[in-house]
């Protein structure tokens, strides 16, 4: 009689599946998470179906045994089939798919007990402002330092000195604490009637369900699906909700807050290792009623999930660019598939892709057409650069100053945005021409004066700025070219001195607390100006902000992306729905050097049907996605030639496929990338053609050195 046996896939991606034996009274499934013994190693993996993942077939009597079995729910079916999925769609090994379901070791180890900390009754011999703030915020409260920290906004200093002073007294609890549940009837909205319907719609859909919610900025988008949120806790299951940017989770969780009596659980990368433990295993067994979360959320495991919402889904950053190259808006949609629920894609500017996914019949569409409470569009003009430039040494046309003057003296609030970080672009040497390069990439450091350093925005390369060219060795030579968020800062400083401005960008807002403390001054009216990069185009709802001013509007036009039109109008369509969500109206100013581009003419009209079918149409034209299909093969290699090489030898023996041509190989735009040469080639084929199992079949029957990388990203975002 054949021993019991069961396939197991590990989280070691230079592995395939394995074979072992299970020892007699352990209780062994498919999706069950197992130890596996690995020569003198332990490993952690998932038991799986044999059928599924195929391997070398063992004898029994060769089969070692599992090393044992932890105890957290099986990793079920549908989670399972959409890791087979993500892992043969994106070329990927299953066991990289896997990392995602099982990111946290501590998620998996038994329940402890942490320390946390509550006030006595002790009142400090030494009493300071700080000191007497943290009391009075911490009365009846207890939890970590950091946490007790964060609410009392005091260092953590502070509180340990509380603690040796005996006004704060330590208790051991477990880890594992009870997750506030949500309260569907906490604070249900009063919603127009176009709302009402939108959300009757959400909150009735049932099975596998891909809705396109298209709302104009302001409409209500995140009301309306709100109550499909509360239908779905209502039948006791679990909804997740993702958003593109970490710097969102804040301001998301106050209004989630406000309309279900707490906050949801929450997974992003800023959270430390004891959070990350509990909001797994809440989510696993099913306590974690709502989960918000960066793009890795989508492959947790839910045990009841019912409703998964992506948030902004046209945005970019829901590309994973590295490891696994999946889009996290598509892997959505086929979760839902596997799980058998709805699926809710939320945007004011929906993509290209999720349009004609509706127009075929695949998905369903829910319009909100209109602003909330009457409150109207702003109205959005060009500002011609040619006709109307700034002064020299200047980047704000004088019309966009004088409206900026008029909304200070309204005491209404404005926003500049330009979608580059830093101080400058680039830096050279006056005196002989020397430009500053990253030493690990094919890009130009940018000068961030607030830091006082050169930075690669691709590999985090920095330096201090030298006090002399390193290159002919002239002193007080460097000269900062083009524009940064920063530099128009200083240009605001001297236009309006008495301008209270804030600065937004990834290198301020990089957590949510710090997100948090904008939002708090803007609506505190704090800040009379933004200048911020893409990360204010999205989510924010600052009533007293009026006036909109984008300066360089043709920045995203620039290059060679497939995407690079619709992209500018969705980041400037976003941006401009900052203005005028209040009573009080708005007015975008867009400076171009060329009003009549199809973007910005497109913008100004207020015609977006017109411009989405003339791109569709040239997409179509092109045989170019969403008609077409396109997949990038990148070679990198530390040694330029070995990657030339390597790349080579993939072109020459690319297939001869019927309705699939290959472009390249050729250097990258981006040739160097953190230290190693990179070759591209580009593979466009028909919509209808299985090109993962051509690439897979291409690529398999070559080898190459293991210093060279070959990696595939199927449906590229980023074509450097």
């Amino acid at each position: 009689m054949p021993l019991p046996r069961t396939r197991v896939v590990t989280l070691n991606a230079a592995l395939g599946p394995l074979d072992y034996r299970i020892p007699d009274g352990m209780a062994v499934e498919p999706g069950s998470v197992v130890v596996a013994p690995l020569g003198p190693r332990q490993l952690i993996g998932v038991a799986w179906e044999a059928g599924r993942v195929p391997t070398e077939e063992v004898g029994d009597n060769r089969l070692r045994p599992l090393a044992g079995l932890i105890d957290v729910p099986a990793i079920a079916a549908p989670l399972r089939r959409l890791a087979e999925w993500t892992a043969n769609y994106y070329l990927s090994p299953l066991a990289s798919v896997l990392r995602m379901v099982l990111p946290s070791s501590a998620a998996l180890a038994s329940p402890r007990h942490l320390i946390e900390y509550r006030p006595t009754n002790l009142v400090p011999p030494r009493s300071t402002p700080q000191r007497a703030q943290a009391l009075e915020r911490l009365a009846g409260r207890q939890g970590t330092i950091r946490e007790l920290a964060e609410v009392a906004e005091v260092s953590d200093a502070v509180l340990r000195g509380l603690v040796n002073a005996g006004a704060l007294e330590a208790v051991s609890v477990e880890a594992d604490r009870p997750l506030p549940v949500p309260d569907p009837d906490f604070a249900p909205p009063i919603l127009s009637p176009e709302q009402h319907a939108a959300a009757g719609l959400l909150s009735e859909a049932r099975g596998f369900d891909p809705i396109m919610l298209d709302g104009v900025t302001g409409s209500g988008k995140t009301e309306v699906y709100f109550e499909a949120i509360a239908a779905c806790l209502r039948r006791g299951e679990q909804t997740l909700v993702l958003l593109p940017e970490i710097a969102l989770t804040e301001p998301f969780l106050k209004r989630f807050e406000a309309r279900f009596g707490c906050a949801p659980v929450t997974w992003h990368s800023d959270l430390r290792s004891s959070q990350r433990r509990r909001a797994w295993r809440g989510i696993a067994n099913g306590e974690a009623a709502v989960t918000v979360g960066a793009r890795s959320a989508l492959f947790l495991p839910y045990a009841k999930l019912g409703l998964i919402v992506v948030d902004e889904a046209h945005e970019p950053s829901f590309k994973q660019e590295e490891g696994v190259q999946y889009h996290a808006r598509d892997v959505a949609v086929m979760r839902g598939k596997f799980e058998d629920i709805p699926v809710i894609l939320s945007s004011a500017t929906p993509a290209i892709e999720t349009r004609h996914m509706v127009e075929i019949g695949r998905y369903r569409e829910v319009a909100l057409p209109s602003r909330f409470a009457g409150a109207q569009l702003p109205e959005i003009r060009a500002i011609n650069l040619t006709q109307d430039p700034p002064p020299r040494g200047r980047w704000l046309a004088p019309s966009l100053v004088a409206e900026m003057e008029a909304n200070l003296a309204a005491g209404e609030q404005s926003l500049l945005f330009l979608n580059r970080r830093g101080f400058a672009p680039l830096t050279l040497c006056r005196h002989c021409g020397h430009r500053f390069q990253c030493p690990n990439c094919t890009a130009w450091m940018v000068e961030h004066r607030l830091m006082h350093r050169l930075a690669c925005h691709h590999c985090g390369h920095v330096m201090p700025p030298p006090r002399a060219c390193p290159e002919c060795g002239e002193e007080d030579s460097l000269v900062a070219c083009g524009p940064g968020v920063e530099r128009i800062a200083d240009e605001v400083a001297a236009l309006f001195p008495d301008a209270r401005t804030a600065i937004v960008t990834s290198d301020t807002i990089w957590s949510p607390a710090r997100a948090a403390e904008f939002v708090r001054s803007m609506e505190a009216g704090e800040i009379d100006i933004v200048i911020g990069t893409q990360l204010v185009t999205k989510g924010y709802h600052f009533p007293d902000l009026t006036l909109v001013g984008v300066v360089d509007a043709d920045l995203g036009l620039q290059g060679g992306d497939l995407r690079a039109a619709e992209r500018s109008f969705q980041q400037i369509s976003q941006v401009a729905g900052r203005a005028g969500r209040g009573d009080k109206p708005g007015r975008v100013l867009v400076q171009t050097h060329d009003p009549d581009a199809p973007v910005i003419a497109a913008l100004v009209a207020g015609d977006t049907p017109g411009f989405i079918a003339a791109e569709t149409d040239a997409r179509r034209a092109a045989v170019m996605p969403p008609f077409g299909r396109l997949a990038a093969i990148v070679v990198s290699a530390e040694d330029a030639a070995e990657a030339e090489g390597v790349a080579r030898r993939i072109g020459r023996a690319a297939p001869s496929v019927e309705r699939m041509a290959v472009f390249g190989p050729a250097p990258a735009p981006l040739a160097m990338l953190r230290g190693r040469h990179r070759q591209r080639l580009l593979v466009h084929a028909a919509r209808s053609l299985d090109v993962q199992n051509v690439i897979r079949d291409w690529l398999a029957s070559l080898e190459w050195s293991t210093k060279v990388r070959v990696a595939v990203d199927v449906d590229p975002y980023s074509f450097l």
